[in-house]
């Protein structure tokens, strides 16, 4: 595992480093993760208002969680990376994974190994 500082963390913009893109994906030290634990709803080109606005709160709470404290990146089972390049990592604080936190405010799911429809 690796430790990762938390309270620097924003929304993505032109700079990709210690930064949110939605709420499983983020960079950590330039280095794109996919939180692989969960997943929630994408923000960019949400195919309905519903699954746009659980992806928003999902993607803020992310920052808050991050934000909170340090935490740890951990490996995620016997894959690396997925097929768009990122690191498949869970982040965990206090022995608690940040996912789990989210699925159970309900603003994610648990990773079954397949996208589910949001909407």
């Amino acid at each position: 595992m690796t430790p990762a500082q938390a309270g620097a963390f924003a929304r993505c913009g032109v700079i990709k480093r210690d930064c949110i893109v939605d709420g499983d994906t983020l960079y950590v030290g330039g280095t794109k993760l996919r939180v692989a634990d969960i997943d929630t709803p994408e923000i960019s080109e949400p195919k309905c208002a519903s699954k746009e606005a659980l992806g928003e709160c999902a993607t803020e709470r992310l920052i808050e969680l991050v934000n909170a404290g340090p935490f740890e990146i951990s490996g995620w089972q016997a894959r690396d990376e997925d097929q768009y390049g990122r690191k498949l990592r869970v982040l965990i604080r206090d022995g608690r994974s940040l996912g789990d936190i989210l699925v159970s405010e309900g603003l994610a799911r648990t990773w079954t190994g397949r996208r589910e429809p949001w909407c």
